[in-house]
């Protein structure tokens, strides 16, 4: 039968569902990845659920995040990630190995496999063929335990690529193009599959850029295929076994198609605040910029540095701004080191940082206040840089060393003839800094490591027939895991640590949000499209329910911010009638008979004296999960079933 990649790889992997866009479908993972700003809740939580060992494929752990070492809870924390994969037969690269998706991209991902991660652009392994998604840390410890994954099937875009990128203008510049048409949720519920001739031009690590930044759409998932050039990849990185074919058929269908020519694209950029602010950089025009960064899991590959640091060579960087550098992984670094690409950088006088996430995450590199800062990152969300009142404007990495020079957002069209990019015909391959899993006896020996700031999991009730509280926060449009659960260095060390983050819930938006909803006993969130949109942090639902908050009700949800409520017991609904919005305000005293969730309900605003009609997306299982107060007991009681039926 005729197929999509998509739909080739989704047919080997469902256990449960119909093929049908919009149902529910139950699927077999592979592969997990965690990083480590999600990840000791998630290991926390799988050995909440009992089980010996990772019954995946194989997992991976990563260190990428908490880098910045300023006191004992992030070095504490990476230890205890060591114990625990030493003790559940999971992979760990070390602190300084790389970017988790870097990393992933080269040494682990395997065409035609499943793969989830906690994060949001585990995506990129789709450059390769991978079928990635992201998710919260709950559903990788699920995964990790045996239970399949659910999604709802998706419609599957057919995304045609004809012609070839021309001088100065890449892979980031076709991922902005496809965000200047559909914006950051015309993705939700879609898959982006890329096909036609112009795919055969573009590198694994250029397919890669695509496919991670193609989070930003809210897409569920985004795939190239598997060909020649995904074959040459995995040669170059040792990996030639792991390569299959993967192609869609001739006849595929697809349930909708975009076109893009890529002879006909030029250097993009995503404006302030949103990634699906783009235009392009001709027209922005000359824009003095305070600062230039230079990497994150969207451009940190050899090619993207290789490209920069051949226009840099023999020149300065502006002496308006200072620039940055944060190479995706060692491999990427033996190779600079080794061609004296790395050295042009340095004389040029840009800053290199480690090979972790950095200033994506807020985590150093912060602009002053009042910045321009042009960067070569997924995300430009007011306040993620660190540095509240800043502007960030996303670009290539074309477009962002050619603004290093000159000092203004610059077309990169404008230096000259482009640098010829003289990529290894092999890979360095050096594993020293990745732990492999120990036998299992051994493993049965690990003592885990566990320093003062790893708090115990709180536990939640289940949840009755019916919610009553106030609204402790109404909020708009496009609200991100960001605006509800802070990142950068003050807050991600306290990951692990659910009463002391939940402190900072909302701050960017209302200081004031924990101590009203301590006073009043939780409550209820209010917002409009879109909310959650962003990371797939899961610190984003967990440490509102720990707040006590009882239902999030809005216009929209965006994908994995819904899961993850629905993982930690907080009723995701929304409104029948999106212009019910209105007619509810801050404080205002609610009532909701929800039942067993098998339909829409009825909100009471006691204050206002009106009723309101709110539905929701929720299976029966979904509803199952939260009545019983999150996917933890669930899982936990499920669990226990099978070994007793064993």
């Amino acid at each position: 039968m005729a197929g999509t990649i998509t739909e080739k790889i989704l047919n080997k992997h469902i256990v449960e569902g119909e093929k049908k866009a919009g149902a529910e479908v139950a699927l077999r993972i592979d592969n997990t990845l965690t990083q480590d700003a999600t990840g000791t809740m998630a290991y926390l939580q799988f050995e909440a659920i009992g089980i010996d060992r990772a019954k995946t494929e194989f997992s991976v752990s990563f260190v990428d995040h908490n880098t910045l070492q300023t006191d004992f809870k992030n070095a504490d924390d990476h230890l205890f990630l060591q114990s625990i994969a030493q003790r559940y037969g999971l992979y760990f690269s070390r602190p300084g190995n790389g970017i988790c998706h870097q990393v992933f991209l080269e040494r682990f991902a395997k065409p035609g496999n499943t793969l989830i991660g906690s994060d949001s652009h585990t995506p990129t392994a789709g450059g390769i063929g991978c079928f990635a998604m992201g998710a919260g840390g709950l559903d990788i410890a699920c995964a990790m335990a045996g239970a399949p994954f659910r999604i709802k099937y998706p419609k599957i875009v057919g995304v045609h690529l004809t012609g070839q990128l021309s001088p100065w203008v890449s892979a980031k510049d076709v991922i902005l193009e496809v965000l200047r048409r559909i914006d950051v949720k015309g993705g939700v519920g879609k898959v982006l599959e890329y096909f036609g001739e112009g795919v055969k031009t573009l590198s694994v690590t250029d397919r890669a850029t695509i496919t991670n930044m193609g989070t930003e759409t809210g897409c569920t998932t985004s795939i190239f295929p598997s060909d020649e050039v995904t074959k040459s990849f995995l040669e170059k990185q040792g990996r030639q076994e792991q390569w299959i074919e993967l192609l869609p058929d001739d006849n595929a269908e697809y349930d909708e198609i975009i076109e893009i020519d890529l002879s006909s694209l030029e250097p993009m950029v995503a404006l302030p605040h949103s990634p699906g602010n783009v235009s392009t950089v001709r027209e922005v025009g000359k824009i003095k910029v305070d600062q230039v960064a230079i990497g994150s899991c969207t451009n940190s590959s050899l090619r993207d540095l290789k490209m920069v640091a051949n226009a840099l060579k023999g020149r300065t960087i502006a002496s308006n701004l200072h620039a940055t550098v944060s190479p995706g992984s060692r491999q990427v670094v033996e190779h600079l080191i080794d061609s004296g690409e790395y050295r042009d950088m340095v004389r040029a006088g840009v800053r290199i940082l480690e090979n972790a996430c950095g200033p994506c995450i807020g985590m150093g590199s912060a602009p002053k206040s009042g910045a321009v800062s042009v960067r070569t990152f997924n995300r430009n969300f007011k306040g993620r840089s660190g540095t509240a009142d800043a502007d960030v404007y996303l670009v290539s990495p074309e477009t962002a060393v050619a603004t290093a020079i000159t000092g203004y957002l610059t077309d990169p069209r404008t230096l000259g003839d482009l640098p010829e990019l003289k990529m290894p015909d092999k890979f360095f391959v050096n594993d020293n800094m990745i732990l492999k899993p120990l036998p299992v006896e051994e493993a049965k020996e690990v003592e885990i490591i566990r320093g003062p700031n790893i708090a115990p999991l709180p536990k939640f009730e289940a949840i009755g027939n019916s919610l009553s509280g106030k609204v402790l926060i109404k909020v708009e449009d496009n609200i991100t895991t960001d605006h509800i659960m802070p990142a950068g260095a003050r807050i991600l060390p306290l990951r692990s640590n659910i009463p002391e983050i939940s402190k900072y819930v909302f701050e960017a938006i209302d200081c004031d949000f924990h101590r009203k909803a301590k006073e009043n006993d939780g409550g209820f969130i209010i917002a409009g499209d879109n909310y959650g949109q962003g990371s797939s942090r899961e610190h984003a639902a967990l440490a509102p329910k720990y707040l006590g908050v009882k239902a999030v009700i809005v216009k929209s949800f965006a994908r994995i911010h819904l899961a993850n409520l629905i993982n930690f017991g907080i009723v995701p609904l929304t409104f029948v009638n999106p212009d019910d919005y209105s007619n509810i305000d801050e404080m205002d005293e609610l009532e909701i008979n929800i039942g067993d969730l098998q339909g829409e309900c009825v909100l009471h605003n006691k204050t206002k004296g009106n009723k309101i009609k709110l539905t929701h997306s929720l299976s029966r299982l979904d509803a199952e999960i939260l009545k019983a107060g999150g996917k933890l007991p669930w899982i936990k009681k499920s669990m226990g079933k099978e070994m007793k039926n064993e």
